[in-house]
């Protein structure tokens, strides 16, 4: 039995099998995972039914415990930023796993949809993780840091 904030045992190979700059997709329930993910990663279907599991909620899970240096977003065309945007910052600012770039949590790299798409394909994708999310544009690219070692 674990004790940590994760449970699910494809998620946590995922991480298991990542390191240092390898990345992780948390995509909405519109994203082509199966089209538009690396053929490398380890791919977790999460999405139950229309809005279970969350984006915010496996992006929670997931900063508890592995070091983030970068997070990538996919913008609309329109250039409209979309709402969960300010929780992606909300708990990006709250993490204590997130790594500070100029004294701060790491903001969102916004990425134009296609090139989005390229960098979610990447052979660098370790884990890539499909959810109930029905907000769009929704999806988040995760970099991996180092670990402190003083944690």
């Amino acid at each position: 039995m674990l004790l940590g904030g994760i449970l699910h045992p494809e998620i946590l190979r995922g991480l298991g099998q990542a390191g240092h700059g390898a990345k992780i997709l948390i995509a909405d329930g519109n994203y082509p995972l199966a089209t538009r993910s690396s053929g490398n990663s380890v791919r977790v279907y999460l999405n139950l039914a229309p809005g279970k599991v969350t984006v915010p909620d496996v992006l929670e899970a997931i900063i508890g415990c592995t070091p983030i240096e970068l997070a990538e977003v996919m913008t609309p065309d329109s250039g409209e930023e979309p709402s969960i945007f300010a929780d992606f910052r909300r708990l990006l600012a709250s993490s204590t796993t997130a790594m500070p770039v100029a004294g701060g949590p790491p903001d969102l790299a916004i990425l134009k949809r296609w090139d989005f798409y390229d960098a979610a394909s990447a052979p660098d994708v370790a884990l890539a993780v499909s959810t109930g999310e029905q907000r769009v544009y929704a999806n988040i690219l995760l970099t991996i840091g180092v670990r402190d070692p003083a944690l």
